[in-house]
């Protein structure tokens, strides 16, 4: 990534008056003698762009150590440098040796975080309405597709850097739009419908696809965040689709918007006391959402502080909000295949937290290996355990099993059955479907180039948990697993820096062979993919 002002407007992530404020704060400390404002705002960019997901925007950490200015002293520019470039082994990228940071980029990086951490504005109710857009009123949207595309095998895309999302057919494998949306799109989820896809961005900028459309596009927008990994919508039987919920980083808080036009309804702040030893944080950010399939309600994971929240959607004016206290620091998860149990990373803690979601309370929490990134999970039935769930890891070579059953399997339920070993560390998501029988992985972190660019799989009824694996590119990384409608074809992206060529691989399930490439030039930076009838479905 080459840094510049087109990146700063680009991404749009803070104002003009905020930069200033950041350069103030910055001189305000009197270390101005380290980087100038100028360069004070092109560091604080990148390392919004890169940095703030796993360290947060106060730089306390999470995912990462604490990068405050106290520790980071301590190591020096020289060798905060080296870290930078080469990475670590506890899973951050190798930010300048892969080519993704400049050398200015690693320089500048190296001594921002001596100093003073910025603190964002905060975002009122007000303040995000005056982001909000109708670019097509629900009422001007068509009745029904204008094509012959089968809108539950559609995928969307993520285009990361480019700020965009292809929409692509899962049967002709045509680009059939490429929809602008917010930076670095985290996730997208589908509406109860199928209809639409919603999309949130890194800039936290919020966009609703309508896929009925002769060429699907955005028709609202809102930015109720600087920074957002989450979004969802309500589900509940007689509530499909008229709420919409997002979870941001910055501000930390949850913003509850309309279904149909994403117009803000009402904000709720995260900040509260840690599950640990009862210590106030001021970032407390949200990390997953799903939809509860039992009640009106969903499911936040709140990443700090170690809770998971049940917010009934059902009376905004009497917001309920139940508190499970678990373990820092939540990141992603999904449901167990019944749809019950919403299993979640708390990835630091190196566990794995069941949430039962019919009852609202906590269920179990699971020891797993070290850094659990799962993704949504994986869900099949073995033939000894029977339904069971897995999950990869960033900071171990296993791929770790548990039994996922108390209904029928109480004596395996919550505890681990097997682990795999795999390729490296450095795993990021599984996947896997109940037409498949097999379970894949990626390897996308790991330090080895061609261990980054190979995927795996193993058989669900292999006793020994042989690993398959090949690898798909000799360029990039190979990054996130979806299926198709059918379950017969499996998705990878081979996600590349920006300048260069990136491509979607997809590989008969059956055969575990490749079996078509998808490049185009506009497919930049390709990261998650989603498929419309697995989203819907909670299919993983």
């Amino acid at each position: 990534m080459k840094s510049s002002h087109k990146t700063i407007i680009r991404n749009a992530a803070l104002s003009a008056a905020v930069t200033a404020a950041l350069g103030a704060t910055a001189a305000q400390a009197g270390e101005k003698k380290l980087l100038s404002d100028e360069e004070f705002a092109k560091a604080q960019q990148v390392y919004f762009d890169r940095c703030a997901g796993c360290h947060g925007t106060l730089r306390k950490g999470a995912t990462g150590p604490s990068l405050e200015p106290e520790r980071m002293k301590k190591f020096g520019t020289a060798a905060l440098e080296a870290i930078i470039f080469n990475g670590t082994p506890g899973g951050m990228p190798s930010w300048g040796k892969d080519g993704i940071m400049s050398k200015e980029e690693t320089t500048l990086m190296a001594k921002y975080i001596q100093m003073e951490p910025p603190q964002p504005p905060e975002r009122s109710l007000g303040d995000i309405r005056k982001s909000w857009k109708v670019l097509v009123p629900p009422e001007q949207r068509p009745s029904k597709p204008e094509h012959d595309y089968d809108v539950q095998n559609l995928f969307g895309v993520v285009l990361r850097d480019a700020g965009k999302v292809a929409i692509i057919d899962g049967d002709s494998k045509k680009i059939i739009s490429i929809v602008p949306t917010g930076y670095a799109v985290h996730i997208l989820r589908s509406s109860s419908s199928g209809r639409y896809f919603l999309a949130i961005g890194r800039d936290g900028k919020a966009t609703l696809i309508d896929l009925y459309m002769k060429e699907p596009g955005v028709v609202a927008e809102v930015k109720p965040c600087s920074d957002a990994r989450s979004i969802d919508v309500s589900k509940y039987k007689g509530y499909e689709d008229k709420l919409a919920i997002v979870g941001c980083y910055w501000p930390p808080h949850i913003a509850i918007l309309d279904g149909l036009t994403l117009e803000p309804k009402k904000l709720v702040s995260t900040r509260g006391y840690t599950v640990t030893d009862g210590t106030y944080h001021p970032e407390p950010r949200v990390a997953s959402i799903v939809a509860n399939h039992f009640k009106p309600e969903w499911l936040v994971s709140v990443k700090e502080t170690g809770q998971v929240w049940s917010v009934d959607y059902s009376d905004l004016n009497n917001l309920k909000v139940i508190m499970m206290d678990a373990a820092p620091f939540l990141h992603d998860g999904g449901f167990d295949a019944s749809g019950r149990y919403f299993q979640v990373a708390a990835n630091m803690a190196n566990k794995m937290v069941i949430i039962d979601s019919k009852e609202d309370k906590l269920e179990a929490i699971i020891d797993v290996s070290t850094k659990p990134h799962p993704g949504r999970t994986a869900n099949w039935v073995d033939p000894k355990y029977g339904p069971v769930t897995g999950a990869t890891h960033i900071g171990a070579a296993e791929y770790v099993v548990w039994g996922s059953d108390p209904e029928k399997h109480p004596e395996h339920a919550w505890k681990v059955v097997y682990t795999v070993k795999t390729k490296g560390s450095g795993s990021l998501f599984t996947k896997t479907h109940p037409n498949s029988d097999k379970v894949w992985f990626d390897h996308a972190l790991n330090k080895d180039a061609k261990i980054q660019q190979t995927v795996c799989y193993f058989l669900k009824k292999d006793p020994k948990h042989q690993i398959h694996c090949q690898r798909l590119a000799d360029h990039g990384r190979a990054v996130h697993f979806e299926y198709n409608k059918a379950g017969d074809e499996v998705w990878v992206s081979i996600w590349d820096k920006k300048d260069n060529p990136s491509e979607i691989v997809i590989i008969d399930d059956k055969t575990g062979k490749v079996k078509q490439r998808i490049k185009d030039k506009r497919l930049i930076t390709p990261t998650g993919k989603w498929n419309v009838h697995n989203t819907v479905g909670d299919i993983y």
